[in-house]
């Protein structure tokens, strides 16, 4: 369901940011009975419908709902799952399954015993970020830290490129700027100035994590980092940004020419081209 109702499951939401919860809808005909029939199970087996959210980016999974099904006749289920923006990042995984709720042991030879036995499954996946990585964000005022209360925004940043990307990358947003503020509170539906505002972070934010990244002597073109790691992302970002360049000519650029890098990157993340 969007602000404008309820809408078919697209394959992404290419303008999702972490401030965008998501309440998803599904609706199910099922069969206790004739379920139970074909597990070789008896007719007071209890059966569960369950939903399970699984997001890649922050690596993080719950329950979403669940229904106890105690007849036998065929019903609609409607599940619906509420899920906070800031559980959530990369690919949404919504898996629905159809369980023994209760172990049982009067069923036929080969019937499922176990509670948690599985009698059905679905799966529905929903991409939140398309390959520019995204991270959290927080809006916070800047007189009560340490940034300079005149900032828009500050990019922080771990050293650890082993360490997971979540917890490595954290965009602070100044409440008191109320032109970037907005902005990003407009993400979903930005106006024109919002466009501006998003695009000149987004191209601050990657010039900030390729110039991190090249300043770390691991970070070469033939390190390995472990899936969802901040080394990891850096990687996908740069041959995102310089596909077919190597990451040592970049950084002898960058060491040669700040300043013509960083016109290098304006041009790679196609600042304001979009418009």
């Amino acid at each position: 369901m969007t602000e404008d109702g309820e809408v078919p499951l697209p394959e992404a939401l290419p303008h999702w940011d972490y401030q965008m919860n998501l309440h998803l809808r599904r609706v199910l005909q099922v069969d206790p009975g004739r379920a139970k029939s074909e597990a070789g199970l008896p007719d007071d087996a209890v059966l569960t419908l369950a939903a399970v959210w699984t997001a890649t980016g922050s690596s993080l999974r719950g329950p979403g709902a669940r229904v106890q099904l105690g007849g036998l006749e065929e019903v609609e289920i409607d599940l619906e799952v509420h899920l906070n923006g800031s559980d959530l990042g990369g690919l949404l995984l919504l898996d629905t399954a159809l369980v023994l709720a209760e172990a049982c042991v009067d069923g036929g030879p080969a019937a499922p015993r176990r509670a948690g036995s599985v009698l059905w499954s679905d799966r529905c996946s929903l991409r939140l970020q398309g390959d520019a990585p995204q991270f959290p964000m927080a809006v916070v005022d800047f007189a009560k830290t340490s940034f300079p209360d005149g900032a828009a925004w500050h990019l922080q940043i771990g050293s650890n490129l082993d360490a997971a990307t979540m917890g490595s990358l954290l965009l602070l947003i100044n409440e008191k700027n109320s032109v970037t503020a907005t902005a990003f509170e407009n993400a979903v539906k930005p106006r024109p100035v919002d466009r501006v505002v998003l695009a000149a972070v987004y191209a601050d934010a990657a010039r900030i994590m390729i110039e991190h990244a090249l300043r770390h002597e691991e970070f070469v073109d033939d390190a390995h980092f472990g899936e969802d790691t901040l080394g990891a992302t850096l990687v996908a970002l740069f041959h995102q940004l310089f596909p077919g360049s190597s990451i040592n000519d970049a950084r002898l650029r960058l060491n040669r020419s700040p300043s013509l890098f960083t016109s290098d990157l304006q041009a790679a993340v196609k600042i304001f081209e979009e418009l």
